[in-house]
């Protein structure tokens, strides 16, 4: 379970008011000449997850060729169980727009905010652009509940939210309005292409979320299953499906029980389900499990992908990914 990990404007401020000095060095290194913060000309920009990494690239546009992009998590790396390097702590520091889920997985970010150098970067903490759009985490019915149970009062009383909000379409379009704004104040000189690319990436994201209510439309059992992890929370909240799974989508456990696993055979069974899903990197032995305890054993696996562990390369972008799952939930029902 994660706990929303608000970063207040006072530590915003605190940031600010330290000296500025020169940028670091990541993925792309052409500078452009910039009438806004640095020295060198080029822009800075740090991401932790895949989605902001390729959605900060795409309102760029063609300017993205002469920034320096750096994409944290990058080479597969989880969110859950990535720790910050001392380079990572120096670029962000040092960069121009640094931007975080704000999530338990990011409590690190606080340290690295407080020591910037840039007293000028801009900040942009999804969750917290998104307010009250976030959701709690919840544990549903059959779902295999977290061992650490033994918690103190004051524990109890955080609030646990899910900190995958990239999954939702809609959000997307919210957060990349906010990164639009902040490529404004970082680079004023480009801001109609900023807008323009805004607009045409805005119409993308619709086009999509039409075909995806067009497909679930469609469906007459409007449920999916999950034998992993289920950090979908947003995306089916978004279209009104119901879900079960054996793991809430931020669990560290890997061990389904035998009562998770009958439970959501029998559901499987139930729901007349041809398609147990699970998410990227999965070995898929659970959800194997779950068709091996169903009465005809013969529902499918299948993977969506909830860009947690993303290594970027040529052509993978969150639409294309967000197609991909689009295919698979095709081939399906």
């Amino acid at each position: 379970m994660k706990r929303f990990t608000a970063i207040t404007s006072a530590i915003i401020i605190g940031a600010s008011a330290i000296t500025m000095s020169g940028c670091g060095s990541t993925n792309t290194n052409t500078d452009i000449e910039q009438n806004n913060l640095n020295d060198t000309g080029s822009l800075n920009i740090v991401c932790t997850v895949f989605p902001a990494y390729d959605w900060v690239t795409q309102l760029l546009g063609e300017n993205a060729e002469n920034a320096n992009i750096t994409y944290l998590l990058d080479d597969g790396v989880d969110m859950h169980s990535y720790q910050p390097t001392a380079d990572d702590m120096i670029k962000i520091s040092e960069s121009d727009l640094f931007i975080y889920v704000g999530g338990e997985s990011d409590e690190w970010v606080n340290d690295a905010i407080k020591e910037a150098v840039n007293s000028d970067i801009q900040i942009i903490n999804m969750m917290e652009v998104l307010g009250d759009s976030v959701k709690e985490e919840e544990i549903v019915e059959g779902m295999e509940a977290e061992e650490h149970e033994e918690e103190s009062e004051e524990t109890e009383k955080d609030i646990e939210y899910d900190e995958h909000v990239w999954l939702s379409l809609t959000n997307a379009q919210t957060i990349c309005s906010e990164i639009e704004k902040k490529l404004e104040i970082i680079d004023s000189k480009n801001t109609e292409i900023y807008n323009s690319n805004l607009t045409e990436y805005n119409a993308e994201l619709e086009s999509l979320n039409s075909e995806f209510v067009e497909l679930f439309d469609s469906w007459e059992e409007k449920t999916i299953l999950f034998g992993d992890r289920f950090p979908f929370r947003y995306f089916t909240d978004a279209y009104d499906l119901e879900y079960y799974a054996a793991f809430a989508g931020c669990s560290a456990e890997t061990e389904a029980s035998f009562e998770t696993i009958i439970f959501l055979a029998d559901k499987v069974d139930e729901l007349s389900l041809n398609t147990v899903f699970t998410i990227e990197n999965s070995d898929g032995k659970i959800a194997q499990t779950i068709i091996d305890n169903t009465t005809n054993k013969d529902a499918q696996i299948k993977v969506l992908n909830s860009m947690q562990s993303v290594t970027a390369k040529e052509g993978v972008t969150y639409l294309s990914i967000m197609n991909d799952n689009l295919e698979t939930l095709k081939s399906v029902n």
